[in-house]
């Protein structure tokens, strides 16, 4: 099972976060990634080989301060489709792969850099994390309460906006090379990702259809049939019957059919009232109950599982969404290709 990228070879300076999330993509669906680490240190990313990011990888230890080292990455680069690093703006440079110099060795080869605020504007040389490019996009005004933005996890700069970003840009910038002989250098800013996740949100806000402030939209926690309930057993529910049909179905299970206070239409200033009521009934049963009662209709209804449980929901076990690979339970390699699986998961190791 040789993977969809298959052929393709990607050699990675290795780093944290959004970097290595992009070569963990290209690496589950096949691609050859070559991982260069510092040779003095023990840790592999951020929790040795047991990180699930930086699985199905080749490793290789050079010290990069050593010509003879910078040397060697350079061999590698000759033959590769794409380079991945990681580093603020300059640091490339200074260790004498600036990318110019990659492409001089291997005119065809795609350069991906991925940086939080950019490689160029007044932040570019700034240091940051997820929340604060989260932040200056916009999103992050969004996510939460009303009283305080609340940051996402790190999933929508380091990972939606960065790595994935990254590996979509590595992918479009092969297949131009392909096409034109000629290789591509990729400026990916979580900042931009951030930004370009967020489409929607600004294409509604310009059309009038979005309130500039936090639990007072369809999306973002205001409407009461698009929200998270909690049951008598102190879990939670998410519930997101948006379309008419399934709004009804919801009514009809609450016990609030035909109330015309629950107009589907209600006045938006009346979401926290309708919420606080179906809120008190959602706490009258237990989530299992509520799965019982909800979960084989088309309500649009799922329990909120904590990340233990999530791989032993029946949904997830029938489709493979997590596999075990070296006892570590993780998300499996997607999307998926239907006749060209990814090959299995294996942790990497030096």
């Amino acid at each position: 099972m040789p993977g969809a990228l298959a052929g393709i070879t990607v050699v990675e300076l290795a780093g944290i976060g959004p970097a290595p999330f992009a070569g963990m993509m290209l690496a589950d669906h096949g691609a050859r990634v070559i991982r260069i680490e510092r040779p003095d240190s023990e840790r592999f990313g951020d929790f040795g080989a047991r990180d699930a990011i930086n699985r199905n990888r080749e490793r290789v230890a050079l010290d990069l301060k050593q010509p003879e080292a910078v040397a060697q990455l350079l061999e590698l680069v000759e033959t590769a489709d794409a380079f991945i690093e990681g580093n603020r703006p300059g640091v490339l440079e200074r260790l004498g792969l600036a990318p110019d110099l990659l492409l001089a060795r291997n005119p065809r080869l795609v350069v991906g850099r991925m940086t939080g605020w950019g490689q160029d504007g007044p932040k570019a040389p700034r240091a940051g994390h997820d929340i604060n490019y989260v932040a200056l996009s916009g999103a992050l005004h969004t996510y939460g309460p009303a009283e305080r933005p609340m940051a996402p996890v790190n999933v929508v700069g380091d990972y939606g906006g960065g790595g994935m970003l990254l590996a979509f840009g590595i992918l479009a910038a092969i297949l131009s090379a392909r096409t034109t002989g000629k290789g591509l250098v990729i400026d990916c800013a979580m900042l931009d990702g951030a930004a370009i996740l967020s489409a929607m949100t600004y294409s509604l806000l310009g059309n009038g259809m979005w309130r500039d402030a936090r639990e007072t939209n369809v999306l973002d926690g205001g409407a009461p049939y698009y929200n998270t309930y909690e049951t008598a057993d102190g879990k939670f529910v998410a519930i997101g019957s948006i379309e008419p049909q399934f709004y009804a179905m919801l009514m009809e299970a609450l016990g609030l059919a035909g109330d015309p206070a629950f107009a589907q239409d209600a006045d938006p200033a009346r979401w926290p009232e309708l919420r606080a009521r179906i809120r008190e009934i959602f706490l009258t049963r237990t989530r299992d109950e509520w799965c019982a009662i909800m979960e084989d209709t088309d309500i649009c209804f799922a329990p909120v599982l904590s990340l233990a449980e999530a791989p032993n929901h029946p949904h997830n076990v029938a489709r493979g969404t997590f596999v075990v690979a070296d006892g570590l339970v993780q998300p499996a390699p997607a999307p998926r290709f239907l006749g060209t699986p990814a090959p299995p998961v294996r942790m990497s190791k030096r």
